[in-house]
């Protein structure tokens, strides 16, 4: 039997689960995008590409079996909810999943957070995922729309590393005392998310991330180490020129723990740290 995928927001984690899903067969993928030239990238990928805004998701809605929501909130939370709500409660899927990020837990100051950690984002990124969030939960908890939450730490994989930084000289190993990241490579997101359509736990929230939160310099510094370049030399965080953009990832710092992926959905990772995720995109280089 054919089991139906759609993609609200057809982006790069997006992509990632449609690879894996369409290799293990037996998956129709339907993603949405906002231009035509993005329909038909999809469309060479094997994905039925719909442009949305601009295209009623009503009958998709009730033919798709998995929904995954990966659209970036803005200010009045997810953007498809005031479009689909109306169909959604009429929908009956055996899983939804929203993409997230571990901005919301806020700042602190390099501590240990988990999924039960309160939420209180300091970032405006944060705070209109948290409000997407407790969109989402509202309709589950209304209509019984089997959601999960997945909170994503730093992304990185192919066509996102260090590397073509570190070779055209313009990497930089910017330093702000107790700074660290908790990062997951792309293709271990879309293992977690294989893993909950296979045991599905509507309500649950799981941290995806992985298990060497590090600071970012270090990151740099073992990117040039393996491409066999000088380490960039230390820029002290006031000193750098940022946009406001790069600058507010520096204002949260904290370890994001991982065991619920692991402990309730059996999930191995194939990059449990940024050295082995480095090294395998230095591979397939």
């Amino acid at each position: 039997m054919t089991r139906t995928l759609l993609t609200l927001g057809h982006g790069y984690s997006a992509r990632a689960l449609a690879r894996l899903l369409l290799d293990q067969g037996g998956w129709r993928i339907i993603g949405t995008t906002r231009t035509a030239g993005g329909a038909d990238r999809l469309r060479e990928q094997g994905i039925e590409a719909l442009v949305w805004p601009g295209t009623d998701l009503t009958g998709v809605i009730a033919e798709a079996t998995h929904i995954l929501a990966s659209a970036a909130p803005d200010s009045g939370g997810d953007p498809f909810l005031p479009d689909i709500a109306d169909a959604l409660r009429l929908a009956r899927p055996e899983w939804i999943g929203y993409l997230s990020t571990t901005g919301v837990y806020g700042d602190h100051q390099g501590a240990w957070v988990d999924e039960t950690t309160p939420l209180t984002p300091t970032t405006r990124r944060g705070q209109q995922r948290v409000l997407a969030e407790g969109q989402w939960q509202a309709l589950a908890a209304e209509t019984g729309l089997p959601l999960h939450i997945f909170r994503l730490a730093g992304i990185y994989g192919p066509g996102r590393g260090p590397f073509a930084k570190v070779r055209d000289g313009t990497a930089r190993r910017i330093v702000k005392p107790g700074q660290v990241f908790s990062r997951i490579h792309v293709e271990d997101i879309a293992r977690v998310l294989a893993a909950s359509i296979v045991r599905p736990d509507p309500g649950a929230i799981y941290n995806v991330c992985d298990d060497d939160p590090a600071p970012p310099e270090d990151v740099i510094a073992h990117a040039a180490r393996l491409l066999g370049l000088p380490v960039p030399p230390a820029v002290a965080f006031g000193d750098a020129e940022m946009t406001p953009m790069a600058r507010s990832f520096y204002a949260e710092s904290k370890r994001v723990r991982n065991d619920r992926i692991k402990g309730e959905l059996g999930v191995t990772l194939a990059y449990p740290g940024y050295r082995e995720g480095l090294a395998a995109l230095l591979a397939e280089d």
